[in-house]
C-alpha cells in the first residue's frame, strides 16, 4: 500500500514538472513569435541578431517590388523562427537606416552569418527559393 502511494506521488511530481516545462516552452514560443513579428514590422532594430544567421530586407511598404516581397518575408519569418532572424526595415519611414546599411536602391537584401559578418547582398526582388538557398548556404537547417 505504501509502495503504491509513493509510486503515485512520483508519477504526480513527474507530471507537474512536465507540465511546467511545456508551459515554459509555450511561453518562449510566444515570445519568439512576437519578436519575429516585430522584426518584420518595418522599424529599425539592432541587427544582425547576435549568434544567429540574419537576413535583412531593406525596402518600403509603398514600393512595388517591396510589396511583392512582403508575403515572402512574412512566410520566412514564421518558417525560420528560432533558426534564423528575418527582418524588414522601411527606409522611407526611417530614412537614416538607408545610409547606415549603404543602400542605393530598394529592395536590398543583406545576409549575415551567425558571427554578424555580411556574407551576401542582393538588390531588387528576390524570390523565396533564392532566399532559402542563401540561408541554407549560411548553415541554417
Amino acid at each position: 500500500m505504501v509502495f503504491k502511494k509513493i509510486l503515485l506521488l512520483i508519477v504526480c511530481l513527474l507530471l507537474v514538472v512536465s507540465l511546467g516545462a511545456c508551459a515554459a516552452d509555450a511561453e518562449e514560443s510566444n515570445k519568439n513569435a512576437a519578436r519575429a513579428a516585430e522584426l518584420i514590422s518595418g522599424k529599425p532594430h539592432k541587427l544582425p541578431i547576435e549568434g544567429m544567421v540574419t537576413m535583412v530586407d531593406i525596402g518600403a511598404h509603398s514600393c512595388v517590388p517591396c510589396k511583392m516581397m512582403t508575403p515572402i518575408i512574412e512566410e520566412l519569418s514564421k518558417e525560420y523562427d528560432g533558426r534564423a532572424a528575418i527582418a524588414f526595415i522601411d527606409v522611407w519611414e526611417h530614412r537614416e537606416e538607408g545610409s547606415k546599411y549603404g543602400i542605393r536602391s530598394i529592395p536590398t537584401q543583406i545576409f549575415y552569418d551567425a558571427q554578424g559578418r555580411e556574407q551576401y547582398r542582393h538588390v531588387g526582388f528576390m524570390d523565396k527559393k533564392s532566399i532559402v538557398a542563401k540561408l541554407t548556404e549560411l548553415g541554417v537547417k
